[in-house]
């Protein structure tokens, strides 16, 4: 539910993106990205840090090209550029290149201020991008997540949603996704009780994180309460399978990437990134093989191949605690 200027223009030369909540700072670089690349299949996109924007360097991703190919040049925690690299920002604020679109990230706040009032200045399209902490926000953004969608919830559906999942945007996001796709017609109260009740306590992805963690008894505990309060099963085999191959997708990254670059290329937002790099310690190649075995056999036991749903979920938390501490063994 990101917030935009009236002048919405997605291919606009400077897209400000502004506030500390990364999901809606995600969606706002995709929302220009897809866009550039519906005008130009071969736009050419540059996703850099701040400290990867040295002095000279927007100059060079900006110069003209023979080709004249459109690009698409995003500056990830702008606030942190070094004051030679706003001075290169600053002058290129004041005439754009043409085919060439400039995101940055901002986080908003005293730090940057300049390069934020300079933007701003210079007419470019802003999104705001807050962090939602009141309940009131997220219950709006749920609200507005279904109407992107193209479908109706009760505004008791939207509040049950809101009190299982909590504050994580992303989670909120994703469990619309997922009512969305599973269940035909108005969502209501009854449908997010059946799919959600308990999950602030005992969510699908803490019974995930307790596993991989190799946290073998934890990760009962969890799935035990999920599946007392109502917790789809399907939905725990789903966060058991994505913790898996986040390990296995960091464990082949190379190493000594930078953060934003794994970000890009695995698919992952970086503060996934620094959570899985904690989870696959004693994990080996071997182990992320045996988990993803042992999630696949308990997919299959809740999905009708099994007589006890909630046997093959404990197989399978037990399997990938152990596989979690491979290296170990």
């Amino acid at each position: 539910m990101a917030r935009k200027t009236a002048t919405d223009d997605l291919l606009a030369p400077v897209t400000l993106a502004v506030g500390q909540e990364d999901l809606l700072l995600d969606r706002a670089v995709r929302e220009v990205v897809d866009a550039a690349r519906a005008a130009d299949a071969d736009t050419d996109v540059r996703d850099l840090t701040s400290d990867q924007l040295q002095p000279g360097t927007l100059a060079e991703l900006t110069s003209p090209s023979l080709f004249a190919e459109r690009k698409v040049v995003i500056v990830r925690n702008a606030q942190d550029l070094s004051a030679d690299s706003v001075k290169d920002v600053k002058g290129y604020l004041g005439a754009p290149a043409e085919e060439i679109t400039l995101v940055l990230l901002h986080a908003g706040g005293a730090k940057g201020k300049g390069l934020l009032d300079a933007a701003r200045k210079a007419g470019a399209r802003e999104v705001a991008c807050p962090k939602m902490t009141k309940p009131a926000d997220r219950l709006a953004f749920v609200r507005s997540e279904f109407r992107a969608m193209g479908r109706s919830a009760t505004p008791e559906a939207c509040q049950a949603l809101v009190d299982a999942i909590g504050s994580d945007l992303r989670e909120l996001a994703s469990a619309c996704a997922q009512l969305v796709a599973d269940i035909e017609g108005t969502i209501d109260e009854s449908v997010v009780a059946r799919y959600y009740t308990g999950r602030a306590e005992a969510s699908s992805f803490t019974v995930a994180d307790r596993a991989v963690e190799g946290r073998a008894a934890e990760a009962l505990e969890a799935l035990r309460w999920a599946i007392s309060t109502g917790v789809a099963p399907v939905l725990i085999t789903s966060a058991l399978a994505q913790g898996v191959r986040a390990i296995g997708k960091l464990a082949s990254a190379p190493r000594g990437a930078r953060p934003g670059d794994l970000a890009r290329d695995l698919g992952m937002p970086p503060w996934k990134i620094d959570r899985v790099r904690q989870q696959m310690r004693g994990w080996t190649a071997d182990g992320v093989a045996v988990a993803l075995r042992a999630v696949a056999e308990a997919d299959a036991g809740v999905k009708g191949g099994g007589d006890d749903p909630e046997y093959a979920l404990e197989k399978a938390v037990v399997a990938i605690a152990r596989a979690a501490r491979s290296r170990n063994l």
